[in-house]
């Protein structure tokens, strides 16, 4: 697998795994207005997905979009694992989205200057959406933050088991060094500083408290995935493997 192949279905999985996971809210949100909310940013992740398959498709020059996200296996996909954790109650998915929303936005604002003119203006596509889901979450969080004593534990409790997933965020492997290098990849490690202010300053006006002292898990990005990823795919290519070659 090339280096440019990698990088940009690691993008694309990111993507398309949070937009399943946003995707299983369909009918079950807490309002009427929060569930066609969160179903709209399920539509926009598997949009920019998308985006990321097509291109990626190009660079393998076999596989359609539709083989990449529908015919492999857990171990051939390259997302973080914070995306692929189960959703839990709705100020769990929240924190999700937060931590996720708030790093992606600032990546897909380094990557919108990318040499790669087709990740460039993927990136840039993105950047509207990925705006708006922060704006979500981060008012979310604030409201259910400094809401009652039961929405604060409950947030609270989300953010401490949620943060040891973030580390993910910020690693850089030969992969991402030889895109750097190229003038194509984002380097992540120096988006940690203005990551940390914004979630900082976020969970200090939800009256949260930073976790600390905790055990990170990464390995995502190479393949390493929990069980949650394997019941997801399940569900997910459940008829494209069932019936491969029915037409919609």
């Amino acid at each position: 697998m090339s280096t440019l192949l990698k990088y940009t279905l690691r993008i694309a999985d990111n993507s398309l795994i949070l937009g399943q996971r946003m995707a299983e809210w369909c009918s079950k949100g807490p309002t009427l207005e929060e569930d066609i909310a969160m179903s709209n940013i399920a539509l926009d992740l598997f949009g920019q997905a998308n985006g990321f398959l097509e291109y990626a498709s190009k660079i393998d020059g076999q596989k359609t979009a539709d083989d990449l996200a529908f015919k492999r296996d857990a171990s051939n996909f390259y997302n973080f694992c914070l995306v692929e954790v189960e959703n839990g109650h709705f100020g769990n998915t929240m924190i999700r989205s937060l931590l996720f929303d708030t790093f992606y936005l600032l990546f897909y604002k380094e990557l919108s200057k990318s040499q790669d003119e087709n990740l460039s203006a993927l990136a840039f596509k993105s950047l509207k959406e990925i705006k708006y889901h922060f704006r979500h979450s981060q008012n979310w969080i604030i409201r259910l933050g400094d809401g009652t004593k039961e929405s604060n534990k409950k947030v609270q409790e989300s953010l401490n088991n949620l943060w040891k997933y973030t580390d993910e965020f910020f690693e850089i492997d030969n992969v991402d060094q030889i895109m750097i290098d190229q003038k194509i990849g984002v380097n992540t490690s120096l988006l940690k500083k203005e990551w940390t202010e914004i979630i900082e300053s976020t969970i200090n006006e939800a009256k949260l408290i930073k976790p600390s002292t905790i055990k990170m898990i990464t390995g995502g990005r190479d393949g390493k995935h929990s069980n949650k990823l394997s019941s997801l795919l399940k569900e997910m290519q459940y008829l494209p493997r069932k019936y491969p070659n029915a037409k919609w």
